[in-house]
């Protein structure tokens, strides 16, 4: 995966907490902490899901 993918994550983890902050589940002067937790299991979620393979299911046609 390319920095394209690495600069949607950080925008991704970034919005996050910031909505996190904006509704008072975290404060500001925590930010450092959340982000890294939050853009490592974004991270792993996104690159876990891209690594997996296609067993030919669609799941939304399963509904």
């Amino acid at each position: 995966m390319g920095s394209k993918t690495d600069e949607l994550i950080v925008k991704t983890v970034k919005d996050i907490v910031v909505k996190f902050i904006e509704v008072g589940n975290i404060s500001p002067s925590s930010f450092h902490d959340h982000f890294r937790n939050i853009y490592n299991t974004v991270e792993k979620s996104v690159r876990g899901s891209a690594g997996a393979s296609d067993d030919g299911k669609d799941t939304k046609s399963n509904r």
